[in-house]
């Protein structure tokens, strides 16, 4: 997924940028607003986060341009304007979501989820990563579950390990198969990584008394599904 980045702050524009592509995003960072609009008109994103005050050209003029060609791509805005008056000619200009400056990191990258999610450029691309058993509904690109209508963050090896279990629906899982499949050419941790692991994937997807989904095998491994 492809991210636009545009603030002449170097201090904040360059560490995010670093931020974003650890995170596994492709980012591409401009330091005004002219060359930012270009680049948002040259450059199909997925999603574009603007400051609102740039030098040559706002973060709000460049969101009312790609609006005005019909152009749906998520915008945030990173701004320290923030009474009522200027969130809602923010978001009448086209703006998708809006974030205060100084703001938690982890908020920024929760609402860069939330807009992913939504983009027209990834719509097509998700119906195709996503896995559906039973209630639960793994997006795989994002990697977020759904079940009874809970939005469920998860981190990468727990996102392999879900899609290795669904993918393998009511197969016994050995510790070793599930090792391979997810470190492969990595260095393997130690064996009980893995029930670590799956402990704390339990405790995101059943919870309370939502039905039972990872069985454990004594001596042998998981199996994953649904008792009848």
């Amino acid at each position: 997924m492809r991210i636009l980045l545009v603030d002449d702050e170097t201090e904040l524009t360059d560490p995010l940028s670093r931020l974003l592509i650890r995170e596994g995003y492709t980012v591409d960072a401009a330091y005004d607003g002219e060359n930012g609009s270009q680049m948002a008109k040259n450059t199909t994103y997925d999603l574009l986060i603007l400051d609102w005050m740039l030098p040559e050209k706002t973060g709000l003029e460049i969101c009312q341009e790609l609006r005005q060609q019909g152009k749906a791509t998520p915008v945030l805005f990173l701004t320290a304007k923030d009474t009522l008056d200027d969130r809602v000619q923010g978001l009448d200009a086209g703006a998708d979501d809006y974030l205060v400056k100084p703001f938690e990191l982890r908020e920024l990258l929760a609402r860069v989820r939330a807009l992913l999610r939504r983009s027209p450029t990834q719509t097509a691309a998700n119906s195709t990563n996503r896995i559906k058993v039973a209630d639960l509904e793994l997006d795989i690109e994002n990697q977020v579950a759904y079940r009874q209508a809970r939005i469920i963050e998860l981190s990468q090896k727990e996102t392999q390990l879900l899609q290795y279990f669904m993918e393998n629906l009511g197969n016994l899982l050995t510790h070793t198969q599930i090792m391979q499949h997810l470190w492969q050419e990595e260095e393997q941790p130690s064996s009980n990584v893995i029930a670590a692991l799956i402990r704390l994937l339990r405790r995101k997807i059943e919870v309370g008394e939502q039905t039972q989904l990872i069985y454990s095998v004594y001596g042998k491994g998981y199996r994953f599904g649904i008792n009848e």
